[in-house]
């Protein structure tokens, strides 16, 4: 029977190793005698995350109503719908700072003709199809989640969707 490895084994790692050294960034190979240099990591971002996404990437949903959630849900970002739990941490102004040429619509009135653009198509939708779109479009919720939290019957939340979709594409 082979003898059971101690604790000062070289060869047995040690999980917290992790914890106690950098990783390495991405693309690079680990070499601890390599020059330490800071690059600037990239993201993967998983595209069908959401539910809407979801749905499309497995033919539920056609192109054209996916596009008209997608609008839907960045007129809900860009309006700063989403509750917050904390304050803004943009930059303050720099009194005395250079003026530039003013954009088209600053942040407040973009922000502002989002929140008109939601609203609009929130009430086009009515009060019988609006709720399921915004809890699956923009709440983030899954449709079994959202079937159960309306008190509707199993497997009906899709075709709602579907219907409140089409009639966003309309408007």
């Amino acid at each position: 029977m082979p003898a059971k490895p101690t604790r000062t084994d070289k060869s047995i790692s040690d999980p917290r190793l992790l914890a106690e050294r950098a990783l390495p960034q991405d693309g690079e190979e680990r070499n601890d005698r390599a020059p330490k240099r800071r690059r600037a990591r990239s993201v993967t971002v998983n595209l069908s995350e959401s539910p809407l996404g979801w749905l499309h990437a497995r033919g539920h949903l056609s192109d054209r109503q996916f596009d008209a959630g997608e609008k839907l849900r960045a007129d809900w970002e860009r309006a700063n719908l989403a509750p917050r739990i904390t304050m803004r941490w943009d930059a303050a102004p720099v009194a005395g700072g250079k003026r530039t040429a003013p954009a088209i619509l600053n942040e407040t009135e973009a922000q502002l003709a989002a929140k008109q653009r939601f609203s609009n198509a929130i009430d086009h939708l009515g009060s019988d199809l609006s709720d399921i779109a915004w809890r699956i479009i923009c709440g983030g919720e899954g449709t079994p989640v959202a079937e159960k939290n309306l008190g509707w019957p199993a497997r009906s939340g899709k075709l709602v969707l579907k219907i409140a979709l089409d009639r966003l594409a309309v408007f």
